[in-house]
């Protein structure tokens, strides 16, 4: 009998903190942040600052980019105030001067009111226009990187399905693409991770690489469902709801394919936990035909299942 293909990853159970079948964290989470709890790895504040830029939302990269622009004016407003009267037509000992006096340096403004008036006025300017330039340019090309960087729009059903197919066992995910652009040669992946325990009785998380049949389209336009035949050499042959939560399995679901609009390659994925794999259910038809004789799949029901009791 032909054996699935699979890769292995081994857990130290002699420093686990929870049993295999508590950890009910999502591996592959579709955000920015991970589940996963890095013990005893060094992540000092200022390592890897690109990624970590690229990877805030955006709301928190512009509240740092302006916390940074602020901070930076204020600083220089210090510098400044330390030798009264370095600065002309502000009021001495004003920070508020200072600050704008900073603001206009900063971004070479130059309304021509307020102008530095001593030597250490016109070092400062210089540090700061200095300053000012680089933190232009890098805030300029991490917001490009960030707008530019193709991204895909792939829209995966809230739960799989299981449910006969030809009168075989059939694991089903249903994916669609959110955007009028289409995705040209895709490939999908459907992979099944689980703990197990080897002869040695050590615990592992388990790869499964689970065969489709189909895993390739030449055109990614509306709708694409992978599915999975629970056949004699497929690890998931009789398995059961309850066998998957005591396993603590996951699918795993991967899209890879090149935008046609963008021209570069994009990818998504998504991941079905025990409890969003509905046994003896099937995905409710959402394709139609519009009076025009149009092609139209209504996105309003792509979650829907149906029991078929298979």
């Amino acid at each position: 009998m032909k054996k699935p293909n699979h890769r292995t990853v081994a857990i130290d159970t002699s420093q686990q903190m929870l049993p295999a079948r508590a950890r009910t964290a999502r591996l592959p989470t579709t955000g920015r942040s991970s589940s996963i709890l890095r013990v005893g790895l060094r992540e000092p504040w200022h390592g890897d600052l690109y990624h970590r830029a690229l990877t805030l939302s955006w709301p928190r990269f512009l509240a740092v980019a302006s916390l940074i622009y602020f901070l930076a004016n204020a600083g220089f407003a210090l510098l400044y105030l330390a030798q009264p009267g370095s600065i002309n037509a502000a009021v001495p000992g004003s920070f508020a001067d200072a600050f704008f006096f900073s603001v206009q340096t900063f971004g070479t403004i130059g309304y021509g009111v307020m102008s530095p008036a001593t030597t250490w006025a016109n070092s400062v300017v210089t540090v700061e226009t200095l300053v000012g330039i680089m933190l232009v340019a890098l805030t300029t090309g991490v917001m490009f990187a960030r707008v530019s960087r193709p991204t895909a729009r792939v829209l995966f059903s809230k739960v799989a399905v299981v449910t006969d197919h030809d009168g075989v066992p059939t694991l089903m995910v249903r994916m669609g693409n959110e955007r009028l652009s289409q995705i040209v040669h895709a490939e999908v992946q459907m992979s099944l991770v689980r703990n197990e325990v080897n002869r040695e009785g050590h615990a592992m998380r388990r790869f499964y690489d689970l065969t489709l049949e189909r895993q390739h389209t030449p055109v990614f336009a509306m709708s694409f469902l992978a599915m999975h035949r629970m056949t004699e050499t497929s690890p998931l042959l009789g398995a059961t709801h309850d066998d998957m939560v005591a396993q603590g399995a996951e699918l795993v679901v991967t899209v890879t394919g090149m935008d046609e609009t963008l021209g570069a390659t994009v990818h998504a994925r998504g991941s079905f936990l025990p409890a969003e794999i509905r046994f003896g259910h099937r995905y409710v038809d959402i394709f139609g035909v519009t009076p025009e004789g149009r092609a139209a799949i209504d996105y309003r029901r792509f979650h829907d299942t149906e029991v078929t009791g298979g």
